[in-house]
């Protein structure tokens, strides 16, 4: 299992990042890997909630059930199940009139085309989406204070 983590300070309070991280339609415009939104329990992601989310993954069609683990104050955590695994953690920190976002992503793939879409994923994170994704926050709270650093390491299982 590979892990990539990025941090930025953005612009807005915790709550005001949380609004766009549990919101679909501006997930849509700032997730590091493009998709749409098949059928969500309720209107926003929240504690316990299911998504069925479709996109395309190197040149293949791929949908994925999202369970909601926790949605608080100040974190974001869920499971994508499809044809590989992705863990996702958002955490929110109030910085002064400003947020910083810490975000985690762990990718893991078992089967053959399993193992060629996560790692393609991970080609996908290791060349900056994530990075590029809190930008993209950033751009939708408003100017940013201080650029986003992508740091790829190997998770510990």
């Amino acid at each position: 299992m590979h892990c990539w983590h990025s941090k930025a300070t953005v612009p807005g309070s915790p709550d005001d990042v949380l609004e766009l991280l549990t919101e679909p339609d501006a997930i849509a415009r700032w997730a590091p890997i493009p998709f749409e939104v098949v059928s969500l329990d309720g209107r926003r992601l929240e504690s316990g909630s299911r998504a069925r989310v479709a996109g395309r993954l190197a040149g293949r069609s791929v949908e994925f059930e999202v369970d909601v683990l926790r949605a608080s104050e100040e974190r974001l955590e869920l499971m994508a199940e499809g044809p590989i695994s992705i863990d996702v953690s958002y955490t929110v920190l109030p910085t002064g009139s400003s947020s910083e976002v810490r975000a985690s992503i762990a990718v893991e793939g078992s089967g053959l085309v399993g193992r060629v879409l996560a790692k393609a994923t991970e080609a996908l994170l290791a060349a900056g989406a994530l990075r590029l994704s809190l930008e993209r926050l950033a751009q939708e709270l408003g100017p940013a204070r201080a650029p986003a650093e992508a740091v790829p390491s190997v998770c510990l299982a």
